[in-house]
């Protein structure tokens, strides 16, 4: 085959620089897209190890192994013939800057949902999702937030870039209804007097069914608009030893994706997978876990819009 020949087939590892191969977009906002995936390369709120600013990077490679199913078991329908994504790239902000991170990434959140479309956000650490929840409760109103995590992530530090107190400041900052949200996963202490979100603790999650977690889960968030934060730490260290603070103990990924198509129906409206640190994975375990966990997501929202 010459140069100039079309290639009618590209292999699996072939030219991996986008999320499940998508388009890569910047000006989306005249396009069709439903769905804009962004990675953000940004690890400097950490408490553990480092890493996670690779974390967009993983991902996006080994998604490569996901890409060529044309339809994600046990879904019965091909997910991109539904819904239209497209791959950002990464957000830019100024490297050692905390705030030049948080100024553009509400910037960029603002964009999309301005636009009429949905966000898939990878990590980078948890600090993310704070200015992400603040821009999605500023354009759907207080949100009812599903949280995978082994960390409640709400001590008070009086630190602004602190990715253990986020849902601390999406509560205070009035971003979510905590009576309304629900913690999934649980494994790490907390200050349980006056915690205002429903915990279903990891030892919980392992010991009932899956159907009782969505039971109770879909109890809590009710009808409400929803955010997911998927910290994978959430998982075992067995199933993602690759990121900052792993902790034994934690649910599988089948128990994982179990919960999110569990989560089918409901309004959802955005979502963030953070805390994948490729310099501590093995053999792309916790970065395939997280392209595995984002795909699940595209087709919660597919079934959503196919109603």
């Amino acid at each position: 085959m010459s140069e100039n020949e079309t290639v009618a087939f590209e292999g699996i590892y072939s030219n991996d620089f986008t999320y499940l191969k998508r388009p890569l977009v910047r000006n989306f906002e005249d396009s069709n897209a439903d769905v804009i995936v962004t990675g953000v390369p940004y690890d400097m709120a950490t408490a553990g190890r480092p890493g996670t600013r690779y974390g967009p990077k993983g991902v996006r490679s080994a998604s490569t192994n996901i890409e060529w199913e044309e339809c994600r078991w046990p879904w019965d329908f091909e997910v991109f013939s539904e819904l239209d994504v497209v791959d950002y790239g990464d957000l830019v902000f100024m490297y050692g800057d905390s705030q030049s991170l948080v100024d553009e990434l509400q910037a960029h959140t603002a964009r999309v949902l301005n636009s009429g479309k949905k966000l898939l956000t990878f990590g980078g650490d948890h600090f993310i999702a704070l200015p992400l929840m603040r821009e999605h409760a500023k354009y759907h109103g207080k949100l009812s937030v599903i949280h995978f995590d082994a960390h409640t992530d709400t001590s008070d530090y009086d630190n602004p870039f602190d990715h253990g107190t986020v849902f601390h400041c999406a509560k205070t900052e009035n971003l979510v209804d905590p009576a309304r949200s629900v913690q999934v996963g649980i494994r790490t202490d907390y200050v349980r007097d006056g915690h205002e979100y429903t915990v279903i603790d990891a030892a919980t999650v392992n010991d009932q069914s899956p159907k009782e977690t969505i039971r109770q889960i879909r109890e809590i968030v009710g009808d409400n608009k929803i955010y997911i934060s998927f910290d994978i730490d959430c998982l075992d260290p067995a199933y993602a030893p690759g990121t900052g603070t792993p902790v034994c103990g934690g649910l599988t990924t089948d128990t994982a994706l179990k919960l999110l198509r569990g989560l089918e129906g409901l309004d959802i409206v955005g979502m963030d997978i953070v805390e994948v640190s490729p310099p501590f994975d093995h053999a792309e375990v916790t970065s395939l876990a997280a392209a595995t966990i984002g795909l699940e997501y595209l087709y919660l929202l597919a079934a959503y819009k196919r109603r």
